[in-house]
């Protein structure tokens, strides 16, 4: 069997007297949908923000295809092919959809001696995405994400991060505040995600959300994982039974 795409062991994280991680084991296999889910404060997002080089650890290990890694950077992480899509959405709302989609990595060509921003190419790939992602009502690439609903705009972060290749998708609760069609198309992304041979890690509190598109499901409470399963061994009611009882159920200790 081949490595995980992504390996983390004994993962610790303090946030000055506040331990955040407490020896985390956890992984994510290739063409693979992990759901991390637990109440405020158990960890989820730190762990994904080590993933993604947001933060360091303070001990343990992560491998990534096979190679010890520390991302200090989230360029180093992006550039290995990983992307996170945060809660409150990277977009700004005063640039277009096109410019919002290849931010920070603009394609440039050549007018003499100058290097000016290819505009033609990012409208032309951006029109591709929208219409591959089926926001084909959209006017023009060059709309503002202002105009765009809020299931839009995660279509359009989650269509930026498959559109730079990206290995491992991290999506950091997609699905909050969206109305059930939104929710339902950022789902089907998700799928499609992994269709296209990605892993994708999802943090929702919306149990039911996570497990319907999930091949795994990994709790964390107080900074320790106290559940790792695949989806088929457990329902989503056993599932929120043990982040109520923070692992004292009976699921948690079979």
């Amino acid at each position: 069997m081949s490595s995980p795409l992504v390996e983390m062991k004994g993962i610790v994280k303090r946030f000055g007297r506040v331990e955040a991680l407490r020896g985390v084991d956890f992984h994510v296999r290739r063409e693979e949908v992990v759901g991390l889910v637990g109440d405020n404060g158990a960890g989820k997002s730190t762990l994904v923000k080590i993933i993604a080089g947001v933060y360091q650890p303070d001990a343990g290990q992560m491998f990534f295809e096979g190679e010890p890694v520390v991302f200090k950077h989230p360029s180093e992480a992006r550039a290995r092919g990983i992307e996170m899509v945060y809660q409150h959405l990277a977009l700004i709302d005063l640039l277009g959809i096109d410019r919002n989609i290849f931010l920070g990595r603009e394609p440039v060509k050549r007018v003499g001696p100058l290097r000016i921003l290819d505009k033609e190419r990012m409208e032309k790939e951006a029109h591709y995405i929208l219409q591959e992602i089926g926001l084909r009502h959209v006017r023009s690439p060059a709309e503002k994400v202002a105009k765009l609903s809020g299931g839009e705009r995660q279509s359009v972060a989650i269509a930026r991060a498959m559109h730079f290749k990206a290995k491992l998708l991290i999506l950091d609760e997609p699905t909050a505040s969206l109305s059930v069609r939104e929710t339902r198309k950022v789902l089907d992304h998700v799928s499609e995600v992994k269709k296209q041979g990605a892993s994708v890690i999802i943090i929702s509190h919306n149990i039911y959300h996570v497990y319907e598109v999930s091949d795994r499901i990994v709790v964390l409470d107080h900074g320790k994982k106290i559940l790792d399963t695949p989806k088929e061994k457990v329902t989503p009611e056993e599932v929120i039974e043990v982040i109520r009882t923070g692992g004292l159920s009976t699921l948690a200790s079979s």
